[in-house]
């Protein structure tokens, strides 16, 4: 499909709205989707990191419980 102007592309034959819309919600859902992935990716390596501290503090602790 040809447009013989900007105007006419982004009218799209009287369907701009609707294929404008649809671009927008589809790269919206793509943005949250990423934020998400992100947000919870730094919250899993967080977690990972409390408990790999919590060991070591744990195990710190057993071993000079065992020296006295």
């Amino acid at each position: 499909m040809a447009f013989e102007s900007i105007s006419d592309f982004i009218a799209m034959g009287g369907y701009g709205f609707y294929v404008w819309l649809s671009y927008g919600l589809t790269f919206l859902a793509l943005i949250i989707l990423v934020v998400n992935s992100i947000a919870k990716k730094n919250k899993i390596l967080k977690n990972v990191e409390q408990r790999l501290s919590r060991e070591q503090r744990i195990k710190k602790a057993q071993n000079m419980e065992g020296t006295l």
